[in-house]
């Protein structure tokens, strides 16, 4: 029994920090899509803006390590970080002038986003690489991990926190979890994120109110760009350490579902995003284990279909009850 316990215990602490792994670039983008979406201005374009980051982080890193060899290589990782997520930002600060300034329709804008940042990343990677798949031939610097120290004497944790060989998770992990309670503080506590929820709920109330709606929605979906630029970053120089060319595999879109699935509440998209990362550890697991690729593929979209029914459904339920 004892043996059991220990034996289960262990592969629940192996277990959670693959979870998290695989989860934090949806969190992040869903933490995004979600402050967006309570401005009034959902972000369709989180795909998008993932993968213009993650293009230009690894640019960034390569360039600052040429035009700046004297800094430590860490250095050239932070810059690269910096220029993927003001990438992301500019991104969305775009998004923001069609819709806000000009009227363009906030969901039409971001899918076209999307499929502009797919075609101008390859453009780019086949222009300055020479490669229309991946930098695979560029030497790419990454973010460190951190370690916590003093955790020998308690195996899960140190596992559990440190993963495995206690290498230490991703500072953008650590990142994304932080956002959670930040996040939270800003929303509840704060009055940017009354006048920001506000803005969303009952727009022409809140701006009758002298709450400057338009001010709130730039900031939200510049907001939404740099976690999204995050989340981004974290997949070319953490999850990898190279660009591939649509490296974000629909990652933006699950973090949009997320936000729905959540109930377009902070606890509900951090619980979504969660079982999207647990869906994509499965679907690693099952490919391990044999399974035909073509099924795996498809886990993760029928993980996001089954959750939006169940979100559906609990929604009808609550309007039935209350009716």
């Amino acid at each position: 029994m004892t043996h059991d316990y220990w034996a289960w215990s262990m592969a629940a602490a192996a277990l959670l920090p693959a979870v998290l792994r695989a989860a934090t670039p949806i969190l992040l983008a869903a933490l995004g899509g979600l402050i967006s979406d309570l401005a009034g201005c959902i972000n369709v374009g989180l795909e998008g803006l993932m993968l213009v980051a993650a293009f230009f982080a690894v640019l960034g890193s390569v360039l600052a390590a040429y035009w700046l060899p004297g800094l430590p290589p860490v250095w050239h990782a932070w810059l690269g970080a910096l220029a993927g997520v003001l990438a992301a930002m500019l991104l969305a600060l775009l998004l923001a002038v069609f819709h806000l300034e000009w009227g363009a329709d906030l969901i039409v804008a971001g899918i076209a986003l999307n499929v502009l940042a797919a075609g101008l990343t390859v453009f780019l990677l086949s222009t300055l690489v020479g490669d229309k798949g991946s930098t695979a031939s560029l030497d790419t610097p990454v973010l460190p991990a951190l370690h916590l120290p003093g955790l020998q004497s308690w195996p899960q944790l140190d596992l559990l926190l440190n993963g495995e060989h206690g290498r230490g998770h991703h500072l953008l992990l650590w990142t994304a979890l932080l956002a959670i309670p930040l996040l939270r503080l800003l929303l509840r506590h704060t009055r940017t994120g009354v006048w920001l929820c506000a803005s969303g709920e009952h727009p022409q109330a809140a701006a009758e109110a002298g709450i400057p709606v338009k001010r709130m929605r730039y900031l939200a979906l510049l907001v939404s760009g740099m976690l999204a630029g995050l989340g981004g970053v974290y997949l070319s120089m953490g999850y990898l350490s190279l660009f591939q060319s649509d490296m974000t595999a629909g990652r933006g879109f699950l973090a949009l579902a997320a936000v729905f699935v959540g109930a377009r509440g902070l606890t509900g998209t951090v619980l979504a995003s969660l079982l999207f990362g647990a869906s994509a550890v499965l679907s690693t697991r099952l490919g391990a284990a044999g399974m035909a690729p073509q099924l795996l593929y498809m886990l993760p979209p029928v993980v996001t279909l089954l959750a939006l029914v169940a979100a559906g459904a609990r929604k009808q339920g609550r309007a039935h009850r209350s009716s």
